[in-house]
């Protein structure tokens, strides 16, 4: 059975994750695997911005803002 891929801006606050798709050349995601953003990794929404935008999300123990716009370009894996 496949998994069904999500938004990670489409996940409810305290859902989690595993990263499976993003884009590969796009600058702002070459700078977010530098900072830990790699497909196989765990992530939790933990809160958005009052206007909905940027996210925060956590992952490998620390707290990264991104913008919603970015996160709708990375497909998760949902976790109960």
């Amino acid at each position: 059975m496949a998994a069904v891929l999500t938004k990670l801006s489409e996940l409810p606050i305290g859902g989690r994750g595993i990263v499976r798709e993003f884009p590969s050349q796009d600058p702002a995601f070459l700078r977010m695997r530098e900072m830990g953003l790699l497909v196989g990794t765990t992530v939790t929404l933990v809160r958005t911005a009052p206007l909905g935008d940027p996210l925060e999300i956590l992952l490998r123990g620390y707290h990264l803002s991104i913008r919603k716009v970015d996160a709708a370009r990375v497909l998760v894996e949902t976790l109960p």
